[in-house]
C-alpha cells in the first residue's frame, strides 16, 4: 500500500528540498547551551495564510522557558544582535537582504511597590500609557534592513514594544488582547510582533535523547501517520511531547513577497537566523557595560537541528560561529551520517551511512552538484539555508499536513501539501517525521518505512485563533504561551 506513493514523494522532495535532521535546536552546542538569550531554538520561513501576499520569518529563541519562573521571567538580551539572513539570487550567499532587531531595557521604577518585573496593581493591559503602570521591565526595540550595497533603513513607524512573558490572569487579565497590541507596521508594508509565545516545536525529544528510546514503536501504520491530530499509542505511548507546556521568545517578520525578490523575479529564497555578540564587552563597578560596535556571531539556524545531529561535537561551537556559505568546512558530517549509523545501531536497520551526496544536494544546495563526498572541498559555496518557493500557495490553517510533501491517507494514497517544509518551514511541521524519513534514504530508496516518534501535533497549546491540533491562524502564527499561574506540562500517561 505505501508504495503508491513513494514516487510523488520522491519527486516533490526532491523539487523542494529536504533535511536530514531531527528536531529544532535547543542547546545544541556547549557554548550556547549556556547563553539562551542567543539560544536560537527555531526558524521558520513561509508564505503566509493571513496573506498570500506575505511571507513570515519567525525566529525564537530561550528555549524551554517554564511559565511560572518569576519574578524575572524571560526577556531577550540587549547585547545581542538577532538577525535574519536572506539569499534571493541563488548563490548560496544570504547577504542581499538582512534584518537586524536590537532590544533596550527600561526600568520603569525603581521596584519599592514589589521588587518584582511585574506587578499585578494596577494590572497590564498595555504596552503604552494607561494600563502600561505594572509593566515595570519594558523593551523596546528597532527592526533594521540591510540591503547590499546600501545605507541601513530603518523600518519602525514608531516606537515597538515587547510584549512581556504571561505571569497570569490577575497580573495580565486579557493576554491575547495585549499581545495584539505588539504587533506594529513596519515601513516596508509589513509588520513585526516580539513577545512571548509557545512553544510549538513538538517531539519526544526525552525519548530521543534517550539513545532513540522513543515512548512507541517507530514505525507507524499508514492510518496513524496520516493522521495528524492524534497521539499515536494513546493514552499510554504517545503524550510524549516534551515541549507541551513551555514558551519561547519569538521576533517574527512578515514582510511583503515583492520586497523579497531577487533578479528576473525570482521567488525562490533561502535564509537563516543568526545571534552575535559583541566582539569585546566591558563591564564597569556601577554595573553598566560598555560594548564594542563589532560583533562575534555565536548561533545560527536554517535548517533545524543541523548542529545537533550532523556536526561533530567538537565542531558545534565552531559550526555555529561560521557563516552559513561556509559549509565547506563541514561537508564530511553530511557525507556520513551519524544520525543513520545510530538508527542502524539501536534498530538494526541498513540505512545508508556513507557518501551521502543526497543529503548534502537537500540540504546545502538549491539544486543537485558535483558529488563531494570523498572528494574533500569544492569550489562552490554550500550553505545551510531554509529555502522556500514562494510561487507555492499557501494552504488554510485548517487544511496544513504536517508531513508536508510525504502527506497520505489512511490507505497509503499521496495527498500532498507543497507549502509544508521541506519547502520552507512552518511551524507545526512533524520535521521529526519527515527528517527521519530522509536521514533513512528516501531520497533514493522508495522501500524506507514510515518513521516516526508519535506524537502529531503540538500537544496542548492554549488561547484562540487556532485550529484544534494547535495550528495559529493569524499572525505572528504561534499560539498562546501558557501562563504562570496555571502552566501545565503534559506527561506520558496523562490525557490531554
Amino acid at each position: 500500500m505505501f508504495t503508491r506513493i513513494r514516487p510523488l514523494m520522491l519527486m516533490l522532495l526532491a523539487m523542494l528540498t529536504a533535511s536530514p535532521v531531527l528536531a529544532a535546536s535547543h542547546r545544541e552546542a556547549p557554548l550556547i547551551a549556556n547563553d539562551p538569550a542567543a539560544d536560537i531554538t527555531d526558524f521558520y520561513f513561509f508564505r503566509s495564510w493571513q496573506d498570500p501576499d506575505k511571507a513570515i520569518l519567525v525566529m525564537n529563541v530561550i528555549p524551554s522557558q517554564e511559565p511560572g519562573s518569576g519574578p524575572n521571567y524571560f526577556n531577550f538580551a540587549d547585547d545581542v544582535l538577532y538577525e535574519i539572513h536572506i539569499d534571493n539570487n541563488k548563490n548560496n550567499i544570504a547577504a542581499n537582504i538582512v534584518y537586524q532587531i536590537r532590544f533596550k531595557t527600561e526600568i520603569r521604577q525603581p521596584g519599592n511597590v514589589f521588587p518584582l518585573a511585574y506587578v499585578a496593581l494596577p494590572p497590564i493591559t498595555a504596552l503604552t500609557g494607561g494600563g502600561s503602570e505594572g509593566l515595570l521591565v519594558r523593551q523596546s526595540y528597532t527592526v533594521t534592513e540591510q540591503r547590499f550595497g546600501q545605507s541601513p533603513r530603518d523600518l519602525g513607524t514608531g516606537p515597538m514594544i515587547a510584549v512581556p512573558s504571561n505571569a497570569g490572569p490577575r497580573t495580565m487579565p486579557k493576554y491575547e488582547e495585549l499581545a495584539a497590541k505588539g504587533i506594529f507596521s513596519l515601513k516596508n508594508g509589513g509588520r513585526v510582533f516580539a513577545g512571548q509565545r509557545d512553544e510549538t516545536f513538538y517531539i519526544d525529544l526525552g525519548g530521543t535523547f534517550d539513545t532513540l528510546n522513543l515512548h512507541i514503536s517507530p514505525i507507524l501504520s499508514n492510518a496513524d501517520d496520516a493522521n495528524d491530530a492524534i497521539i499515536v499509542g494513546a493514552p499510554g505511548a504517545g503524550t510524549a511531547d516534551t515541549f507541551s507546556g513551555f514558551n519561547v521568545n519569538t521576533i517574527a517578520l512578515e514582510i511583503p513577497i515583492s520586497e523579497l525578490l531577487g533578479p528576473n523575479g525570482n521567488k525562490v529564497l533561502g535564509a537563516y537566523a543568526s545571534t552575535s555578540r559583541p566582539k569585546v564587552s566591558v563591564i564597569k563597578k556601577n554595573g553598566d557595560r560598555d560594548n564594542s560596535t563589532r560583533f562575534v556571531q555565536v548561533a545560527r539556524m536554517g535548517n533545524p537541528l543541523v548542529n545537533e545531529l550532523i556536526i561533530a561535537t567538537n565542531l558545534k561551537d565552531k559550526w555555529n560561529a561560521t557563516d552559513a556559505e561556509d559549509e565547506n568546512d563541514f561537508v564530511s558530517s553530511y557525507c556520513n551520517s551519524a544520525l543513520a549509523t545510530a538508527l542502524n545501531t539501536v534498530f538494526g536497520t541498513g540505512f545508508p551511512t556513507a557518501n551521502r551526496e543526497d543529503l548534502v544536494n537537500a540540504l546545502l544546495r538549491y539544486a543537485p552538484g558535483p558529488a563531494v563526498c570523498g572528494s574533500g572541498k569544492t569550489n562552490e559555496a554550500l550553505a545551510d539555508l531554509l529555502r522556500v518557493d514562494l510561487d507555492v500557495s499557501a494552504t488554510p490553517a485548517a487544511g496544513q499536513k504536517r508531513l508536508g510533501p510525504l502527506a497520505h491517507d489512511a490507505s497509503g494514497n499521496a495527498t500532498p501539501d507543497r507549502a509544508g517544509w521541506p519547502n520552507g518551514r512552518r511551524p507545526n511541521d512533524d520535521v521529526t517525521d519527515v527528517a527521519l524519513r530522509v536521514v533513512a534514504g528516501i531520497l533514493t530508496n522508495p522501500a524506507v518505512p514510515n518513521l516516526g516518534d508519535g506524537v502529531n501535533f503540538n500537544v496542548g497549546s492554549a488561547g484562540n485563533n487556532k485550529t484544534a491540533n494547535g495550528i495559529a491562524t493569524v499572525f505572528p502564527f504561534l499560539p498562546t504561551p501558557f501562563d504562570g499561574r496555571d502552566r501545565r506540562h503534559i506527561d506520558p500517561g496523562e490525557p490531554q
